[in-house]
């Protein structure tokens, strides 16, 4: 709806705990939010919290989609992390259309082109944007080789740097940095790595988001510790474990965005202690 304080009293609480930006979601799930253009504005308004936006293709014509990025621009937002957006048909409108006129890796090909002064036409603008364009990518799809070469596109269409969906093991990212290494050797690009942390509350939490969120892998073994701890002690497991985790992984990325389950954001701050 039109109260937007949660997510303010959360920036201020990150932004006081170090945190360098947060992100915006748009219309996840295909549910009626307010849209992230205006939540990032008036989140670094009030805040001085540095935003990262999600912009989702589902929603807007290919004209719409690069009219809306300028006046994003325009309203002093510099990052954007494109997504193609759940369809329509799982959210509270399955009656409504699902544009998809773009796909990812053209709506970033065209916030890329807004950054050198044209549009998607390579009609000039007059003035260039300096969008921060990024993106999402799974180390843990069922098919790996397909999301390898979406990745490659992603990249080069124009994407500085890739969001990682939430991972629990190394093996399975050490593969995916791997093959990241290779498409920016092979591109001459410089694309960045964030990790995803989604530290797990409980057994109940991680049992969930391993059968029923799609792209989502917990381990059986961590499943299991959470299982054998006493239910008060379960978050303090959940946020240890992901600690390990991003100080195991810290060498092979530029950087981590923490997913708070359930608006735990003090989970934030207990992590960046854990790792420091």
């Amino acid at each position: 709806g039109l109260d937007i304080s949660s997510v303010i009293e959360g920036a201020t609480y990150l932004k006081e705990q170090g945190v360098d930006a947060v992100n915006i979601t748009d219309g996840a799930r295909a549910r009626l939010r307010m849209d992230s253009i205006s939540i990032s504005k008036i989140t670094e308004d009030l805040t001085g919290m540095e935003t990262i936006m999600h912009y989702t293709c589902r929603d807007r014509n290919m004209i719409a989609l690069q009219s809306q990025l300028l006046g994003a621009y325009a309203l002093g937002l510099r990052n954007i992390l494109v997504v193609t957006g759940d369809p329509a048909k799982i959210g509270d409108y399955p009656q409504a259309t699902s544009v998809y006129d773009l796909d990812s890796p053209n709506l970033i090909r065209a916030a890329a082109s807004l950054n050198r002064g044209v549009d998607l036409m390579k009609n000039p603008l007059g003035d260039s944007t300096d969008f921060f364009i990024t993106c999402g990518a799974n180390p843990l799809a069922d098919d790996f080789e397909m999301e390898m070469i979406k990745t490659e596109k992603k990249i080069d269409a124009g994407a500085e740097c890739l969001f990682t969906q939430p991972t629990y093991e190394l093996p399975q990212l050490e593969k995916f940095v791997e093959r990241v290494a290779k498409i920016n050797s092979k591109l001459g690009t410089n694309c960045q790595l964030i990790l995803g942390i989604l530290p797990l509350r409980s057994y109940q939490h991680a049992d969930f988001l391993h059968h029923e969120v799609p792209g989502i892998d917990v381990p059986h073994w961590i499943r299991e510790r959470l299982h054998r701890a006493d239910k008060k002690d379960a978050p303090k497991v959940g946020a240890e474990l992901s600690g390990d985790f991003l100080r195991q992984a810290k060498p092979m990325v530029q950087g981590a965005y923490v997913m708070p389950p359930f608006k735990k954001y003090q989970m934030v701050a207990e992590l960046m202690q854990i790792v420091a």
